[in-house]
């Protein structure tokens, strides 16, 4: 097998990367999160893996948002771009993919 080659099959096997915004059932709080499986990490918040944390406490674990990137990096400068904004821009974020603010977990 050649360099190329190698490369070409681990680029098709890259994983993915997710940017995403969750919020409470009245839509009071924002949280902004990163992870290489949005499934999982979804699910984790919805059964509140770790009690003690910010999403459990507030019960926040409803996916508004998400984006998905190919590059790890790119997803964390992505969060934490997000993570700087005010509500309102992150209000406009959502609406824009998803203007009813659906749990997008539960389609």
């Amino acid at each position: 097998m050649t360099f190329l080659s190698l490369a070409k099959n681990i680029k098709m096997k890259s994983k993915k990367y997710y940017v995403y915004i969750l919020t409470n059932k009245r839509q009071t709080v924002f949280y902004v999160g990163v992870a290489n499986s949005l499934e999982r990490r979804i699910f984790e918040h919805k059964e509140k893996s770790i009690k003690t944390s910010f999403t459990s406490k507030y019960n926040v674990d409803r996916l508004i948002y998400f984006e998905e990137f190919n590059d790890p990096e790119a997803a964390i400068v992505a969060e934490k771009k997000i993570k700087g904004w005010t509500r309102d821009k992150k209000l406009e974020l959502v609406k824009t993919f998803n203007p009813d603010f659906k749990d997008l977990f539960a389609l």
